[in-house]
C-alpha cells in the first residue's frame, strides 16, 4: 500500500519547538533527594535528575493512586519540548498502536502495531523528514513487540518478530517491504498472557548479541508483586527474566531474573553488555519504587517479587526467602517512580552533537499509580566511558495539557539512518522525528 493511499494514516504536520537557551538556563543543577522525584508540571528539556537507594521513601509513605490519564486527541496548539538546537516534527500518524521501532540495516523503519497484529516498515525520504512507502510487512501475529534482524550486519536473512507468546521469524533480505516466505515458529512456548487482570505484562523484546550467536527475550510478570505466590507460581513460571536461546530456539536458559517487566533492551557498543528498561512493581506508594534502567549480569537476581532496588523487602513479602536479600542487584539508573519505562537504545548516529553518542535514550509511556503523573516523555541517560553515571534527564516534553490530560504515550525509540531519532506514541498513533537542527 503506497503511501498515497494513506493520506489520513500518515499526516506530515510539522510541530516543534526548540527551548531557548534562556529558559533551559535554570535547568543545569542535577536534582537529587526529594527534587529529584517531581512530576510533569515541572519536566522540561534539559532537567537533570539523580535517584540514590538513601533517596528511598518507606513502603506506604504515600497511599496508592489509581490515577488514569485521560487521552484526548492531540491538541491544535500542542508543543512538544526539545533542547536548545533540536527540532522536532511529525512524522507519520493515523498508525494503530505504534509500540517498538527498529531500523533495518537498508534504513527501513519496522513498527510493532501490536493491537493490530502486525508489522509495518516504512521507507523515508527527502532526507528522512517524511515517509515515501508505507506497507504491511506481516500481519496475522499474536501481539508482536520486538523485531530483530539475524545476523547482524549488513545483509541480514531473517526478521524476528516477538509474539506475546512465541518467537516467529521471516525471509528476509534488505529491502523488503513484504516478508517473502511464512512465518517460522522459533520458540514456540513463551509463557503468554495477552490483557489480563493481576499484570499480565505482554510484550516480548528480541535482541541478539553483536556476534548473533545468541538471542535474548524478556518477559515480564504476569502479576504486580505475587502476592501469595502459591496462587500464581504456574503463571510466573519463566516470567519476570531475560531468557536466552540459539537463534534456531535451541539452548533455553534463564540469563536473567527478579526484573518485574523488562520492556525494552539494548547492547552497549562500548561494553557489550545488555540494557534492559525496566518496570518496577506497583501498590507501595507515589515515589516507591523507581523503575530503573540498568545493565543485566549473567545469572543475576533483581529481587522481584520478594526484594526492590537491592535487599529493600517487599512489605507484602515479609520474611520470605531472606537467603535472596544479599543476592538482589541495585540496578543502574533510577528513574522515577512508575514512569513506566519501554524502549530505550543506545545513541550510535553521528547527527546529533558529540556530547549524546553514546548516551541511552528511552521512552517513558507514563504514570497511573502514582498521585502527581510522570513519565510521558523521552529521556536521555548519561553515560560516561561506557557506564552510567547514575543521572538522566529530560529530553522530549509537552505530550501532558495544561489540564493534566494526556494527548501523548511515548512507546518506541530509534536512531534513523541519518542520525535524527525517532518516537512513537501509542495515545494518538504517531511518530515523531528529533533532529539536530544544526546538523549539516
Amino acid at each position: 500500500m503506497k503511501i498515497q493511499t494513506l493520506a489520513v494514516a500518515l499526516v506530515l504536520l510539522a510541530t516543534f519547538a526548540v527551548l531557548s537557551p534562556a529558559d533551559a538556563a535554570d535547568q543545569t543543577a542535577v536534582r537529587t533527594g526529594n527534587a529529584a522525584f517531581g512530576d510533569w508540571t515541572t519536566d522540561a528539556p534539559g532537567v537533570r535528575r539523580k535517584i540514590t537507594v538513601a533517596d528511598l521513601p518507606p513502603p506506604y509513605a504515600t497511599g496508592s493512586a489509581g490515577n488514569f490519564p485521560r487521552i484526548v486527541a492531540q491538541p491544535a496548539d500542542a508543543t512538544l519540548k526539545v533542547p536548545p538546537g533540536f527540532k522536532v516534527e511529525q512524522f507519520a500518524a493515523g498508525l494503530a498502536e505504534p509500540r517498538l521501532i527498529r531500523i533495518a540495516p537498508n534504513g527501513d523503519i519496522f513498527i510493532a502495531e501490536s493491537s493490530s497484529n502486525r508489522i509495518r516498515v516504512m521507507r523515508a525520504a527527502d532526507g528522512g523528514s517524511k515517509p515515501e512507502r508505507s506497507e504491511i510487512f506481516a500481519d496475522g501475529l499474536s501481539q508482536p513487540f520486538g523485531i530483530a534482524f539475524w545476523p547482524p550486519g549488513p545483509n541480514p536473512k531473517f526478521v524476528y518478530v516477538g509474539n506475546t507468546g512465541s518467537v516467529v521469524r521471516f525471509p528476509y533480505q534488505a529491502g523488503d517491504l513484504h516478508a517473502r516466505g511464512p512465518a517460522e515458529t522459533v520458540v514456540a512456548s513463551i509463557p503468554a498472557s495477552g490483557r489480563l487482570p493481576g499484570g499480565g505484562h505482554w510484550t516480548r523484546d528480541v535482541i541478539f548479541t553483536p556476534d548473533g550467536s545468541k538471542m535474548f527475550v524478556s518477559v515480564g510478570s504476569h502479576t504486580n508483586d505475587a502476592d501469595g505466590l502459591s496462587r500464581y507460581l504456574k503463571s510466573e513460571d519463566h516470567r519476570a527474566d531475560v531468557l536466552e536461546f540459539n537463534p534456531d530456539g535451541s539452548g533455553f536458559r534463564i540469563y536473567a531474573a527478579g526484573l518485574r517487566n523488562c520492556v525494552g533492551m539494548a547492547i552497549n557498543p562500548t561494553s557489550g553488555d545488555l540494557y534492559c528498561s525496566t518496570n518496577e512493581r506497583d501498590g507501595l506508594g507515589d515515589n516507591l519504587p523507581p523503575d530503573y534502567i540498568t545493565h543485566v549480569q549473567d545469572g543475576g537476581f533483581y529481587g522481584w517479587p520478594w526484594y526492590y532496588i537491592g535487599d529493600h523487602q517487599d512489605p507484602r513479602h515479609l520474611g520470605e526467602h531472606p537467603e535472596l536479600a544479599a543476592k538482589a542487584i541495585v540496578p543502574d539508573v533510577l528513574l522515577q517512580a512508575h514512569s513506566a519505562s519501554l524502549e530505550m537504545l543506545f545513541y550510535n548516529g553521528q547527527q546529533f552533537p558529540e556530547e549524546y553518542r553514546g548516551d541511552a535514550f528511552a521512552a517513558e509511556h507514563g504514570s497511573w499509580n502514582r498521585s502527581r503523573r510522570t513519565g510521558y516523555k523521552v529521556i536521555r541517560v548519561m553515560m560516561h566511558d561506557g557506564k552510567p553515571t547514575g543521572e538522566y534527564e529530560d529530553f522530549m516534553t509537552g505530550f501532558v495539557t495544561v489540564d493534566g490530560d494526556v494527548w501523548g504515550r511515548p512507546v518506541g525509540v530509534a536512531v534513523a539512518h541519518d542520525g535524527a531519532l525517532l518516537v512513537t506514541e501509542d495515545g494518538n498513533g504517531t511518530m515523531w522525528r528529533i533532529s539536530y537542527a544544526a546538523a549539516k
